[in-house]
């Protein structure tokens, strides 16, 4: 066996890098974002009537006497968006396995910030709507949109430390972890008890093909779409299945990667070498790395761009920004992302530490936290979902999408503003870490 490791063989060559690869794409995938919800804006506000009527087109999915019906939108943020949480999930299980949550005193910062980043902008939500029709969107400025946060910080350039991103990252993901748990307590439709049975039935034999070790993709495939209709059927949001398949993923890969012939890693002088040096890089990294790998591109650069052009297509007057800012929805939505996440965030990292329950990162600073925990309160994505499930008046869903939007450029603003002058003369020499 080689004793040089792969990376040396050829200048060059692009190995995976799961953790770096995350990082560039969600921050490229966040400029995207933000451009689908500046169309869907302008359409539904240049040509309104077009807008409402091609999201509202019905699409269905027959076989047979079998069918499956949904509009467009309805495609989009419940079948579509089960990859977005798919992709959720391996960066849960990723992060609990060997990133910032592997380890209890790494976690313990990120957790901790994180919690008070759900709970101060759930209670100042229902401190406002207490009572109220709108009371039931309480979660909506629980959430942080890690693409858009993280391309900002990308934006900033080399003067934003790479703990500082690495800690972003962590804190989001504890956020996902929260509204994942809080759409399926919170938001199901009452579970029909046939078809959860048999959702509970198909993710014991997901997990049963895994331990058999069966390595092709299709069989978990074919589970893992029936497990969504079933899911679907139960009256349990089907989008978290993609969640459940993700943290089910091995982190273990097939091939132990100091066994593999680095030589033979290398060889494409013919088709079977090439087919064979295929297998070897695919064996020799995790599931959980590989899918990541294919699938983050996908889930950054069309799911969520189309999701985004799918639900923030409201439109725009003087009466409508009026409701978003003074309507009790809209107001606990801004009030909550823009100064409950900064107020959340900064205050529980302050008690955690204080308390020496957890410690700062190496590299960040308290001014650094602020800045975050500001940047923090860009919801977008992962609002726009519970704001989609908390209200069935059209009336209230477009007031908490405005004031959604309205709060994810306050909180942009104001976060970008803050990094800037805490990082003011700095520059960091140092490239992200990859795992």
């Amino acid at each position: 066996m080689s004793a040089s490791s792969p990376r040396s063989l050829r200048a060059g060559t692009r190995y995976i890098s799961p953790l770096a690869d995350f990082l560039r794409t969600e921050a490229a995938g966040g400029v995207l974002l933000v451009g689908a919800a500046i169309a869907a804006l302008l359409w539904a506000n240049t040509w309104p009537g077009s807008y409402g009527s091609f999201w509202h087109t019905e699409a269905s999915l027959s076989v047979g006497d079998w069918s499956l019906a949904f509009d467009l939108q309805h495609w989009v943020n419940e079948a579509l968006m089960t990859v977005f949480f798919l992709v959720v999930g391996l960066e849960i299980k990723r992060e609990l396995t060997e990133g910032e949550l592997n380890e209890p005193r790494r976690a313990a910062f990120p957790f901790v910030a994180a919690l008070g980043g759900m709970a101060v902008p759930a209670v100042l939500y229902a401190a406002i709507n207490g009572g109220t029709p709108s009371s039931n969107g309480w979660a909506i400025p629980m959430a942080t949109d890690i693409a858009m946060a993280l391309g900002i910080l990308a934006l900033l350039g080399r003067r934003i430390p790479s703990a500082l991103k690495l800690f972003l990252l962590a804190l989001a993901i504890v956020d996902d972890i929260g509204s994942v748990i809080v759409i399926a307590l919170f938001y199901g439709k009452g579970v029909n008890g046939q078809w959860g049975i048999a959702a509970v039935v198909l993710i014991v034999a997901m997990v049963l093909t895994k331990r058999l070790n069966v390595r092709r993709v299709g069989p978990y495939l074919l589970i893992g779409t029936a497990m969504w209709y079933c899911t679907y059927r139960a009256g349990v949001h089907p989008t978290l299945v993609g969640v459940l398949c993700g943290l089910l993923a091995p982190t273990k890969p097939f091939l132990n990667p100091g066994l593999v012939d680095a030589t033979a890693l290398a060889d494409v002088s013919s088709y079977d070498a090439a087919n064979e040096t295929v297998r070897l890089a695919h064996q020799s990294v995790s599931v959980v790395e590989w899918l990541e790998h294919k699938l983050v591109p996908w889930s950054s650069y069309l799911v969520v761009p189309l999701f985004a052009l799918a639900n923030a297509g409201i439109p725009v007057s003087r009466q409508a920004f009026g409701d978003a800012v003074t309507g009790r929805s809209g107001l606990g939505i801004i009030v909550g992302l823009v100064a409950g996440k900064a107020l959340g965030i900064t205050l529980f990292s302050w008690l955690g530490v204080t308390a020496k329950l957890a410690t700062l990162p190496d590299g960040v600073r308290w001014k650094h936290v602020v800045g975050v925990a500001c940047l923090a309160g860009i919801g977008f994505t992962v609002s726009l979902f519970i704001a989609g499930l908390s209200f069935d008046d059209q009336a209230l869903q477009d007031q908490a999408r405005l004031a959604i939007l309205l709060a994810t450029v306050a909180a942009g603003v104001i976060g970008s503003l803050v990094l800037l002058a805490a990082t003011r003369g700095e520059m960091r020499s140092d490239p992200t870490p990859a795992q």
